[in-house]
């Protein structure tokens, strides 16, 4: 992916400008999370896809990528959640980038899990996308402390 294609894909408050950039991370990780799925072979795209999609509900998927994924999800005759490697081949790298922008407004851990499905690909262990969003989810995960016990009790 070359850098404008990159820059299309960052809101402008976010690009690496002027002397003092803003960290443009976190909203990264969509964009190459669309490039690794553009280098992935289809049985890999539906894993990303299957992965991505477990936290949302059918209203969440009507309503990214134009609905594309909800096809998907009501489409499926099989029971449980399975994207057949034709489904993940009509699934542009632009809608992955939406679904990656909503889940991680709904489950930041589910993104970082990526890295399982990612890593566990021969084709893409030399892609220089698979790399940097290796990376950057690696130091997401550290900045991240995990949540231990009952956080959200007030009474604890």
């Amino acid at each position: 992916m070359t850098m404008k294609a990159l820059q299309e894909h960052t809101p402008a408050d976010l690009q690496t400008t002027g002397p003092n950039p803003a960290p443009a991370s976190v909203d990264l990780v969509p964009v190459l999370v669309g490039q690794v799925y553009e280098e992935a072979p289809p049985v890999v795209r539906g894993r990303l896809i299957e992965h991505l999609l477990k936290p949302l509900s059918v209203l969440s998927l009507v309503a990214v990528a134009n609905g594309a994924f909800a096809r998907i999800t009501l489409g499926n005759a099989t029971p449980g959640l399975h994207v057949s490697a034709e489904d993940a081949q009509r699934i542009a790298s632009a809608d992955v980038i939406a679904l990656v922008n909503h889940v991680q407004q709904v489950s930041v851990q589910v993104v970082d899990g990526l890295s399982q499905i990612i890593s566990s690909s021969p084709v893409l262990a030399g892609s220089t996308a698979t790399a940097m969003l290796l990376t950057l989810l690696a130091k997401r995960a550290i900045q991240h402390a995990p949540i231990t016990g009952n956080d959200f009790d007030p009474t604890t």
